[in-house]
């Protein structure tokens, strides 16, 4: 894991110092006067532009590294006793061991934001800016922070008033499908059909797990739409069609639709929600594991391993989430939850916007723990304090206890003699 973060920063400082040392680049954007700059606070230099703009920035991102950036960056607080670690793959009731790996990866990812920005990143801001600064602390600057999720997704937690939750803000009605897909869904009769995409990230798998889910997929009744750019596998069912291409939320939208097997990114799993269409996880990196989880932590579907599957795991997962009405049960209470919002959260995320553009920033909702030190946020101090109090108390009492027995002691003395 600290490999692929190396690598990601590397790129990433790469491409932002190219970006920001691009004068011409820099200027048109200053000539373009914009209100507000929108960034991701996962791939750093947005808040750096804005820096160099004096514009107000606004941060998207569907989570930060172990929450080590909205806990360091936005001041929000993650009890580990129950608040699972993002990447850590675990769920909400932690048993004692799962607590105890959870404060692991709590630890594991303090020091890693603890230390990852200050060898290229801070003396690179310092630069750029031409003043002795920290990547944190510019990016303690954002006038507000959109998260991708919701509470349909995640499990209850302490916020900040300048922290929006907008997950699912990209889902949308579906649309008709192609010509083609569409007799092929509605040729499934009553037993519907089975949406298949592992992500656009993932191109090509081995010819032995095509196989695997190839094979599981020919024994289920219903009509299956895989995303699917590789060889066909041999194992390839009469009910399946591949496609390189599929259009995920009307496919996902689609009466017909009974399941979904997905790799479990925030966007597909939003969809899905959305929709109300039960699903089948197969996460094989980053947040995924955790987005699953949380969806079978809520009853909404069954996760099997990616690795280690057989065609036999797969197909009873995929008959546990279509024939066992829990499982669209769960989906369509957190579909309810999704839908019933005073407000959309595009348009949330859009009137945050504006606001932060009316009023060029929304200070006021900036967290006043972002003016004290470290030792001050967890009041390392007046616990110094009062148990330097405490330690004078008992220091006094002994003292006065101790002359109050020399005292007994002496006039005792006194009357024996």
């Amino acid at each position: 894991m600290n490999i692929m973060f190396g690598q990601f920063s590397n790129l990433w400082l790469k491409l932002c110092r190219e970006a920001v040392s691009n004068k011409q680049l820099i200027s048109k954007l200053q000539k373009s006067k914009f209100d507000v700059v929108l960034s991701d606070a996962i791939g750093p230099c947005g808040e750096l532009i804005a820096e160099l703009l004096q514009v107000p920035f606004v941060y998207s991102l569907r989570f930060g590294n172990g929450y080590a950036i909205e806990k360091y960056s936005v001041g929000l607080i993650f009890p580990p006793s129950y608040i699972p670690i993002v990447l850590s793959g675990l769920s909400g009731q932690m048993t004692f061991m799962e607590r105890v790996e959870n404060m692991i990866c709590l630890l594991y990812f303090d020091f890693f934001y603890e230390s990852f920005p200050a060898k290229d990143w801070d003396p690179f801001f310092s630069e750029i800016l031409r003043r002795p600064t920290t990547m944190v602390n510019t990016m303690k600057k954002a006038e507000m922070w959109f998260i991708r999720s919701y509470w349909d997704l995640e499990f209850p937690h302490p916020s900040l008033p300048d922290i929006e939750f907008v997950g699912g803000l990209h889902c949308k009605p579906a649309k008709p499908l192609p010509k083609e897909m569409e007799e092929f869904a509605q040729s499934s009769g009553e037993h519907g059909v089975v949406v298949f995409s592992l992500g656009l990230m993932i191109r090509n798998i081995t010819q032995e797990r095509a196989n695997t889910i190839a094979s599981a997929l020919a024994q289920i009744p219903q009509k299956v739409l895989w995303r699917f750019e590789g060889k066909k596998p041999d194992t390839l069912g009469p009910n399946t069609r591949v496609f390189k291409w599929m259009p995920q939320n009307d496919l996902l939208g689609h009466p017909k639709t009974k399941a979904f097997v997905t790799h479990g990114g925030a966007n597909g799993i939003y969809e899905a929600i959305h929709h109300g269409i039960p699903m089948v996880g197969i996460p094989l990196f980053a947040e995924q594991h955790d987005n699953v989880a949380h969806m079978v932590a809520k009853g909404a579907a069954v996760a099997v391993d990616f690795h280690t599957m057989t065609s036999t795991d797969l197909l009873y997962a995929l008959k546990a989430v279509i024939d066992n009405p829990s499982y669209k049960e769960n989906v369509m209470w957190l579909s309810t939850i999704h839908h019933d919002q005073p407000m959309k959260p595009l348009d949330r995320a859009v009137f945050w916007i504006e606001f932060v553009m009316r009023h060029k920033g929304a200070k006021h909702l900036r967290p006043l723990a972002y003016n004290l030190s470290w030792y001050q946020y967890h009041s390392l101090d007046v616990v110094g304090f009062l148990l330097a109090c405490v330690a004078a108390l008992a220091f006094l009492a002994v003292k006065c206890c101790l002359i109050v027995y020399q005292f007994f002691v002496n006039t005792g003395k006194k009357k024996k003699e």
